[in-house]
């Protein structure tokens, strides 16, 4: 745990006790803060008491000698409109922070020049902290990995000289973290998410914008026009700056020709890194997050061959294009994360013969997107929901059929891309979809599917999945 003793004996609001907002709420506690806790949901705050954190309705607190309130990232700050507890807040001139906020100012008092790598983005977010905390501790060094990904930041050992932070910020904890400044800030691409918390498109930008604003080095993706822009603002103040694209061949910056990563500096060009045969890292997304890690960690001392033995040793992250299983020439990925169409995108642009399992409890828009990548399917499995009306898209377009369940989708896939004369056969759960009709998560969906795959006869499982 990190203390929070920037707080020592001031009077602390909190708001939000999910997993994050306990440890928050331990973390100013044992920094000698005098914290006062809620929730709107009753369940948590009796959790919370349970732990000894003290609760008490923040409508009912005297809010003048509160010194700041801080609000769990999945509470409105500003949009559809400020939540009850900001409202009160700002009333009572009380600053309003996140746990991000909290982590940045105990690194500025105990030691401002430990490695702090924070990522942001739309997509990729996960994967690009994963990948950096894995070269990091691949190459010998203390890398602390957390944030909007895994562990709460401030359930990560204490700030100290020599120990690296890889975080991971969604946008509500870069809103609530106005002293960010990381060592590498990486945002890596930008399209409409989250618009009904943030408003608008250029709300969401300028927000994202904050992380590399105040990095010593940013590291900005600019294949798409929002990115694009922020890197030419960033460039215009002569901070550092490295651009990053996955299918531009740029001038100045780092940018993937195929598998082939590549430098290129006032008009000269040389190979940085392969991923050719890595396949955790397959897919042009992949070369995107490759960039990225690679950019920053060089900035933090690492060497390039240090870079790619971690680049190539990289397990992958878990539910996301994760490589479970091989039999014969068939290969079984979970991609259990993939909830929404954009999601599923990568994943079904990375192989050329699929058979999909999708489905469960439909977003908005479907499957519709992806009719550009169906010819990449050779039979789609549909579960849950969410299948008649994926089968509707689908048409004649793809062979379908709807299986029900993940385990009988699992069964008929494997039987039928066995058949397959393909050189390589993939049997993929991404299901365009959120969980919630059969199970209890995404990571529940990815856990019951290789189960399926290990309960398979002649599998031969990959890595750590057995």
């Amino acid at each position: 745990m990190i203390a929070a003793c920037s707080f020592n004996g001031k009077t602390v609001a909190l708001f939000g006790l999910g997993g994050s907002g306990i440890a928050t709420a331990a973390a100013l506690a044992a920094g000698g803060a005098r914290v006062i806790a809620w929730d709107d949901n009753p369940e948590s705050v009796a959790r919370a008491g349970r732990e000894a954190i003290a609760t008490q309705d923040l409508r009912a607190i005297d809010w003048s000698g509160v010194a700041s309130l801080v609000l769990s990232p999945g509470v409105p700050l500003t949009h559809p409109k400020p939540h009850w507890s900001v409202e009160l807040a700002r009333a009572a001139d009380a600053e309003i922070i996140g746990d991000v906020e909290l982590f940045s100012r105990e690194r500025a008092a105990r030691a401002p020049d430990a490695p702090f790598i924070a990522i942001t983005g739309t997509n990729g977010k996960s994967t690009t902290t994963a990948l950096i905390g894995h070269i990091l501790t691949h190459s010998g060094r203390d890398a602390q990995i957390g944030g909007n990904i895994g562990r709460a930041v401030m359930t990560l050992d204490p700030p100290a000289a020599g120990r690296s932070y890889v975080v991971e910020c969604s946008s509500f904890q870069i809103d609530l973290a106005p002293s960010i400044r990381p060592t590498a800030g990486i945002l890596l691409n930008l399209s409409p998410d989250h618009l009904d918390r943030h408003g608008t498109m250029q709300h969401y930008a300028a927000i994202k914008q904050r992380l590399v604003a105040g990095s010593d080095l940013a590291i900005v993706g600019v294949d798409d026009v929002w990115g694009a822009q922020i890197a030419d603002r960033r460039e215009q103040t002569g901070a550092e700056l490295v651009r990053i694209s996955k299918r531009l061949a740029l001038a100045n910056g780092l940018f993937a020709e195929g598998t082939e990563l590549k430098q290129a500096r006032e008009g000269k060009v040389r190979r940085l890194a392969s991923l050719a045969g890595i396949g955790a890292l397959r897919g042009q997304h992949n070369a995107q997050n490759a960039l990225a890690a690679i950019a920053a960690c060089r900035k933090i001392g690492v060497c390039d061959a240090d870079i790619q033995a971690g680049l190539a040793s990289f397990p992958g992250l878990v539910h996301r294009m994760e490589q479970v299983a091989r039999r014969g020439h068939v290969l079984f990925v979970n991609d259990s994360k993939a909830t929404n169409a954009d999601a599923a995108a990568p994943a079904l642009s990375s192989y050329p013969r699929i058979y999909w399992i999708a489905g469960g409890l439909a977003k908005e828009g479907g499957i519709e997107p992806l009719r550009g990548l169906f010819p990449r399917i050779a039979k789609a499995y549909l579960i849950g929901e969410a299948a008649p009306a994926f089968s509707a898209t689908l048409g004649d377009m793809v062979p379908y059929e709807i299986a029900g369940t993940l385990e009988a989708a699992v069964a008929h896939a494997a039987a039928d891309a066995q058949n397959d004369p393909a050189g390589e056969a993939v049997v993929l759960l991404s299901p365009a979809c959120a969980s919630f009709d059969q199970y209890r998560n995404f990571e529940v969906r990815g856990d019951a599917f290789k189960a399926a795959v290990r309960g398979l006869a002649n599998i031969e499982p990959i890595g750590g999945t057995s």
